[in-house]
């Protein structure tokens, strides 16, 4: 015959926890899944159940000793097996008088002897504290009910409630998504848009300035004892192309596309070169301009245009803010492994609380009005992304009101060694004779660049369109050609091209003279043969050298 089974080791491995219980309610056995369940050891047998598991203190509705006391008094009255209701029944936790919220399913079930006498209670629980905890949560959408059946299908339906709104919020999500995707198009389309529209304005508004520009150069030339008109001229002209160059540079500031040439910098140079182009705009009504530069050399590794950009749009700025003799100092130092820059003038000044709010687009420190200053109000907004994108900083002070203003540049310095600083250029003999050829669809500025180059001593000739230029190469070798890229026929980039395809094509110089300047534009004049590119509008003085360069 097979060996018995052990009984009390089966009752020990049953997975439900099990108590086995006197008709007076005192443990005389318990299995090893009732202790891990209620966090007891084997030391309440031999006790009264409502001794070891008393109701919670802390808990005035806390009725589990009266529930499981009248389950176990009807089991010894009737013999017969009682289920209880889901109980909470807290348990202690070993802690002096703390308790922990359990939640119980018990039946209650007599062992009857031969007579039908009832000899003990089997106790037998199950835990179901998650399980209440998660219809708790699923009452906030519908009814909970009591027995287990109801219970799982209330906790389907709930289920599938969730899984209907998960699938409603992701179908909103899609067509929000949907919509925002549209939305981006549409933004990423209009910012293309006024890239374009901006750029083509800031070109469209360099070709009369370069003609308005030259004209004055052509007038300087013919009244050598000068007059008053041209030096407003000049200054005019001089902030209509600033404002122009702050209209295309605050677009790429914006949009994080202003681009660096880096090369070791002196920042000393930098300063008396941006000074020295102002200072002559100082000069009027009684203004003036103070530099103090350190005698050794402050070397930043940066973009030499750009940094003097950024002092000249201080210094702009000093200028329209600072009444009529005022006074403006320019100040570099170093200390702490950076250059300081700073530029302060005795102007109208601004409320302390005010100093960021300078540096947003198009914000200007005097509210508008008949006195206003012009400007567009982008030229504090380029010099800090300018800084930024040298790893430095600028900041803006004021005492308030009518106190003056201080602005201040910070730039980390660098142990490389920049050039040295030009010298004063040596007299050089009178350049030679060239053969020039100008493409330029803008008859007024064609006209006077006509006029100036013959002054110059130099030989001109004059087309309108890119079909003319390349039936003027053809005819007749030039030593160099200016050429406008935004042509009325064939741009600029194909004259150049159609110029360096011929076996001949490598003498002239071929010079891009356009309002678009960008690093783009720039990279495709160099790629169509171009071998410099100079913006709109141009000075005599730079003309100048570079046909000299060209007559070398």
């Amino acid at each position: 015959m097979p060996e018995a089974p052990d009984f009390r080791r089966l009752f020990d491995s049953n997975l439900s926890p099990l108590l086995v219980l006197t008709p007076d309610f005192v443990i005389v056995e318990v299995n090893r899944a009732y202790l891990a369940a209620t966090h007891t050891d084997r030391g309440i047998v031999g006790r009264l159940i409502f001794d070891v598991f008393p109701d919670n203190p802390e808990d005035p509705s806390a009725d589990g000793v009266a529930n499981l006391r009248r389950s176990l008094e009807t089991v010894v009255a009737s013999g017969r097996t009682d289920t209880m209701a889901l109980q909470r029944y807290d348990i202690p936790t070993g802690e002096e008088g703390a308790f922990a919220e359990r939640y119980w399913s018990p039946v209650n079930a007599p062992v009857l002897d031969a007579e039908g006498r009832i000899t003990h209670i089997i106790h037998r629980v199950e835990d179901v504290t998650e399980f209440v905890h998660l219809r708790k949560v699923g009452r906030e959408q519908q009814r909970a009910v009591a027995d287990a059946q109801m219970r799982a299908e209330g906790m389907e339906i709930d289920l599938f409630v969730r899984a209907r709104e998960i699938r409603e919020v992701n179908e909103q999500l899609s067509r929000a998504n949907a919509e925002l995707d549209a939305a981006g198009r549409r933004l990423r389309e209009e910012q293309r848009a006024k890239d374009r529209f901006i750029a083509t304005l800031s070109h469209e508004l360099r070709n009369p300035l370069a003609a308005a520009t030259a004209a004055t150069e052509l007038l300087a030339l013919d009244i050598p004892e000068g007059h008053p008109a041209l030096g407003v001229l000049e200054r005019q002209l001089g902030t209509l192309a600033r404002m122009s160059n702050d209209l295309l540079d605050g677009t790429r500031a914006v949009t994080g596309r202003l681009e660096l040439v880096r090369e070791p910098v002196d920042v000393r140079a930098v300063v008396e070169g941006a000074c020295a182009d102002i200072r002559g705009l100082f000069a009027h009504d009684g203004r003036t301009l103070d530099v103090r530069l350190p005698d050794a050399p402050l070397v930043v590794d940066g973009d030499r245009l750009r940094l003097a950009q950024v002092l000249t749009n201080l210094l702009s700025n000093a200028l329209k803010y600072t009444r009529p003799g005022g006074h403006t100092e320019v100040e570099l130092g170093a200390g702490s492994g950076e250059a300081r820059l700073t530029v302060r003038d005795d102007g109208i000044g601004f409320e302390p609380g005010q100093a960021e709010e300078l540096f947003g687009v198009f914000m200007r420190a005097a509210p508008a009005g008949p006195d206003t200053p012009e400007g567009l109000g982008l030229g504090l907004a380029v010099a800090r992304t300018i800084a930024e994108l040298h790893h430095g900083r600028i900041g803006a002070h004021s005492d308030g009101p009518g106190k003056g203003a201080r602005f201040t540049v910070t730039l980390p310095t660098t142990d490389s060694t920049a050039p040295p600083r030009p010298r004063p250029p040596v007299a050089r003999s009178a350049p030679r004779q060239l053969s020039v050829l100008i493409v330029e669809d803008n008859v007024d500025l064609a006209a006077t660049y006509h006029t100036l180059l013959e002054r110059q001593g130099h030989r001109v000739t004059t087309v309108h369109t890119g079909t003319a230029a390349v039936a003027a190469t053809e005819a007749q070798g030039f030593d160099v050609v200016l050429c406008d890229l935004g042509l009325p026929d064939i741009d600029g980039y194909t004259v150049a091209r159609s110029v360096r395809t011929r076996p001949d094509g490598g003498r002239p110089r071929l010079i891009a003279v356009s309002g678009f300047s960008q690093g783009t534009d720039r990279a495709l004049s160099r790629a169509a043969g171009f071998d410099a590119h100079l913006t709109k509008p141009l000075p005599l003085t730079e003309l100048m050298d570079f046909l000299e360069r060209s007559g070398d």
